[in-house]
């Protein structure tokens, strides 16, 4: 008589252990040099997540991006190893393989834990797709060492494919399971077009260009500058401010008569020579003569041969201005809260020659500690601040310690605040600073828009370009799309 009909799901899985095995046995078999080379130290390297911890150290020390996937990837090897080892290692017990036949240049210890699923395999697809979730380039690359973990596990004798595969899927399922716990930062920039820029006849002793200049700023930088001026552009106009003179005054007189405008100073005497341009539609050289050159820097105009050679050569590019309750220009930033007295306080400690990153924390510490938060109303919505920053386009990666600028025409503002009123404020913000998450952050927040409105019942202060600023109840931001021409090099480029 015919014997009991085998149940499918016994038929199947009998089935899918012989093939398991002969792949085993295809691959241990198998003699490769490259194999008996590269799989022990391979699988050695990964054993305890070594391998990964290291390529996870070295991630630390890249970009945003890769300072995240390497928190991500971390985290998903702790749950990862905790499911396999505590959980289906102990619910499937399957036994290793028999590797007599696993040639000896390559065959290692058998290990004691069962075989299914493969633990360095779970391990290496968490990593990679961990960290592929916010680096999608360093994802790709660890994908390929993840697969080459996998095979030598089986290359080794220490696992069936089948283990390996079953690893794969768990490891990475998991990581993308955490990405809907924690979803990863999006760090899609706006799409800017092209910039906007033009070629115009100019003389290149400085003919028709008329220069305000602060021969007090800079600590006496001023000075030097109208030397180096008067030296290369001896047709140019020097206009030297006294020292109680009003600035937009002689401005206003300066833009009449000018071709073109030049100015030389701090941020704040630049920022009144470019609404003055703005007025007339002449273009403005902005040449470096305070302390700090930040729009010059930006333009690419560090140096005073960088602006004699744009003049030179006629390069104007047109780059966006705010204006501040639609009577006063900036062209940086603009602040309220404790940050004016944050950025001060932080160059202090640099100039003791304290890392940037030290100089920070000790600052951050030192402001919070003494400053009081402001309470406003972001675009209608109420919020305690205790830092608040606002710029005139994107001011490189999300932080609380803004970069520098790449582009000047964007066409919006760049607004970051810390809100008051949350528990171990200042450890959650370090450490979402350190693992690359502010935007996740619960303390910190940011927005982009061409139009931001603050108000207040209590009158608040507004610093900009370098300068104190005086009290509002309503500040009103609104980005003037590339509406000032300005000699430049980088931004013609």
């Amino acid at each position: 008589m015919p014997g009991p009909v085998p149940l499918p799901l016994r038929t199947l899985h009998e089935g899918l252990s012989d093939l398991d095995r002969r792949l085993f046995d295809a691959v241990a078999d198998s003699p490769s040099p490259l194999l008996d080379l590269t799989m022990r130290p391979l699988s050695a390297a990964a054993d305890h997540s070594k391998l990964w911890m290291v390529i996870a150290a070295g991630l630390g020390l890249g970009g945003l991006s890769s300072r995240r996937g390497a928190v991500r990837g971390l985290g998903s090897i702790a749950v990862t190893s905790l499911v396999v080892n505590q959980g289906l290692k102990r619910i499937y017990p399957r036994i290793r393989p028999v590797f007599d036949t696993v040639p000896r240049a390559r065959a290692r210890h058998q290990p004691t834990s069962t075989s299914f699923p493969s633990g360095h395999a779970a391990v290496a697809a968490a990593f990679a797709v961990g960290v592929g979730l916010e680096n999608r380039t360093a994802g790709y690359l660890l994908t390929g060492l993840a697969g080459a973990v996998g095979l030598s596990r089986v290359a080794t004798g220490a696992h069936y494919p089948g283990d390996v595969l079953a690893g794969f899927a768990v490891g990475a399922g998991i990581a993308i399971a955490g990405a809907k716990l924690v979803p990863p930062v999006d760090d899609s920039r706006i799409m800017i077009p092209p910039p906007t820029v033009e070629r115009i006849a100019t003389d290149p002793d400085g003919a028709g260009l008329v220069v305000v200049l602060n021969s007090a700023s800079g600590d006496g930088t001023g000075a030097r500058v109208a030397q180096q001026i008067r030296k290369e552009l001896p047709k140019a106009e020097i206009i030297e401010l006294a020292k109680d003179c009003d600035i937009d005054a002689v401005a206003a007189q300066a833009a009449q008569r000018a071709d073109f405008l030049g100015v030389a100073g701090g941020d704040g005497t630049v920022a009144t020579l470019a609404a003055h341009a703005v007025a007339t539609g002449k273009p403005l050289a902005v040449f470096p003569a305070g302390t700090f050159n930040h729009f010059a820097k930006d333009v690419g105009c560090d140096t005073v041969p960088a602006v004699v050679e744009s003049i030179r050569q006629g390069r104007v590019a047109r780059v966006d201005v705010v204006w501040l309750n639609d009577s006063t220009l900036l062209l940086n930033t603009a602040s309220i809260g404790a940050y004016p007295e944050f950025v001060r306080t932080r160059t202090r400690y640099q100039r003791r020659r304290i890392g940037r990153v030290t100089a920070t924390i000790r600052a951050l510490r030192k402001v919070l500690r003494h400053t009081s938060p402001v309470k406003v109303c972001i675009e209608g919505r109420p919020a305690t601040v205790s830092f608040f920053f606002l710029g005139n386009s994107m001011y490189g990666a999300p932080s609380f310690v803004p970069g520098r600028r790449s582009r000047l025409d964007d066409g919006v503002l760049d607004v970051r605040y810390l809100e008051d009123g949350h528990r171990f404020a200042t450890v959650r913000l370090l450490l979402s600073w350190i693992s690359g998450r502010m935007r996740n952050s619960k303390v910190y927040r940011e927005l982009q828009a061409p139009v931001v409105t603050i108000e207040a019942d209590e009158p608040f202060r507004v610093a900009h370009d370098g300068e104190s600023g005086s009290l509002h109840k309503r500040a009103r931001f609104r980005v003037a799309y590339r509406e000032l021409r300005v000699f430049g090099a980088s931004l013609t480029e």
